[in-house]
This record gives structure tokens, C-alpha cells and sequence, in this order.
């Protein structure tokens, strides 16, 4: 697990969290970007669960047992650690604030009260083209340990472990464009983007930024700082 530096090269790719908003409704798809987390160091390894539900009601006559009958399967959980280190900047308070922004993915949001929907963050694990572990999630439990601290006892080294439970979507198969499981995907903005050029690239209809503004939250849709991450809703959620 190393933190990236010059001698990594530029192939070195980071993982991330993108912190949203829950959607409003009965949308499936992520709302607005509260926070991406980069992910400094990236993660040693990680813990995917997929379980099936299996029913079988004894049968008396049956001196074998009945057989089995398939219920269903559940979805995708994922745990995953991520190691926060500023001890060569000891006066620094970052491991702190990125400690409490893990911990806040357990808290209901302003907006979601606001809108008479209350629910915490929905979340969106990205590693690079590891696709099997990206997908959209709620994040059921978050723990940190804190292990070093400066000499006026800020913390400058923790342990976080997150646990993230899959919202499944109701869009079957791949998209082929992130290769994801999920039919929305995030779209990092490049000088010379616009919501109309992102719309007309997307869904072949510049009239569909209109749906891209309003699950980004994006009041003014003639500003788009670049740099910043858009989701892009699934095609079926596209209004026009």
C-alpha cells in the first residue's frame, strides 16, 4: 500500500469515493456530488460478498430431506479499508477531516430532510477499470482507529473500515461505456465541456442536459468548473 509519488509514474491510478446525495423520489440513480474522496493510499485489498437465499422445509416422508428451493440473491457487499497518513506534516488536521467526512456517510443529510425524504449518503467505490466493485452503495458501517497523533493530540494517522452494501439497480446487464453494473456512470468535466455537449455525447440529444443538471443539483448550468464530477443518469431516467 504506497501513497503516490513521482516514481510511481503517471500509470498509477487512484481509487475513489464519490459521496452523493440520495436520490429524491423513487430514482435509483445517485443524486448530487457532496464529496469525492481520493483515496491517497490505495487499498491492500479488498472483501466482496454475493449471497444467495436457499429455503428448505422439512418434509417427514422424505427420509433424504426435501430439496432445496431457490429464493433469490441478495446483493453485492463490499468492505473495504483505507489508510490516511500525515505524519510528515504534523501540524496538519487532513486525517481528521477526512475521518469525519467517512464518518458523516452514516448521517442523514440536510438535503434529504429538506426534501421530506431523510436518508444518509448513496456512495460510488471507483478503482481505475475494476469494474466487479463498482457500484452504487450505502455505507452500513464506519470505524476508524486512530494510531499516531502530533504533540498537541491531533490525530495524523487512522485506519478507516468502511462496510458498503449495494442499492441494486433496476437496469439489466452492462454499461458499455464504464463497464459497470449499473446504467449511470461519473464524468469527470474537461475544459470545453457543457452540459448540452455531455447530453448530445451521452443520449444523442443536447434537450437531455436539463436531466443532468437536476441530479447534479446544478443551479446555474452555464458554469461547469472543470475538474468537477457529473453523474450521468441512466437513459431511461433522461427527461427531455
Amino acid at each position: 500500500m504506497a501513497k503516490g509519488s513521482k516514481g510511481a509514474g503517471k500509470s498509477l491510478v487512484h481509487a475513489t469515493l464519490a459521496i452523493h446525495e440520495p436520490p429524491k423520489g423513487k430514482s435509483r440513480a445517485p443524486g448530487g456530488i457532496i464529496k469525492t474522496f481520493g483515496f491517497d493510499f490505495n487499498p491492500a485489498q479488498l472483501s466482496l460478498t454475493r449471497r444467495a437465499q436457499w429455503k428448505v422445509t422439512p418434509a417427514q416422508i422424505e427420509r433424504d430431506g426435501p430439496l432445496p428451493e431457490f429464493m433469490g440473491s441478495e446483493p453485492r457487499e463490499m468492505g473495504v479499508e483505507i489508510f490516511l497518513d500525515t505524519s510528515d506534516e504534523p501540524t496538519s488536521n487532513s486525517v481528521l477531516k477526512k475521518v469525519e467526512s467517512l464518518l458523516s456517510c452514516c448521517e442523514v443529510t440536510a438535503k434529504s430532510i429538506a426534501a421530506k425524504q431523510p436518508s444518509p449518503p448513496w456512495v460510488v467505490f471507483q478503482w481505475g477499470s475494476f469494474s466487479t466493485a463498482r457500484f452504487t452503495a450505502y455505507v452500513s458501517s464506519a470505524e476508524a482507529n486512530y494510531t499516531l497523533f502530533s504533540t498537541t493530540g491531533v490525530p495524523i494517522r487512522a485506519t478507516c473500515r468502511l462496510q458498503l452494501h449495494e442499492i441494486p439497480s433496476k437496469t439489466k446487464g452492462q454499461n458499455p461505456t464504464s463497464g459497470a453494473l449499473t446504467a449511470q456512470r461519473v464524468h469527470r468535466v474537461v475544459a470545453g465541456d457543457s452540459l448540452q455537449s455531455l447530453a448530445w455525447r451521452e443520449y444523442g440529444n443536447a434537450a437531455a442536459w436539463r436531466s443532468i443538471a437536476e441530479i447534479n443539483g446544478i443551479d446555474d448550468p452555464g458554469h461547469l468548473p472543470t475538474g468537477i464530477e457529473l453523474v450521468l443518469p441512466a437513459a431511461e431516467e433522461v427527461r427531455t
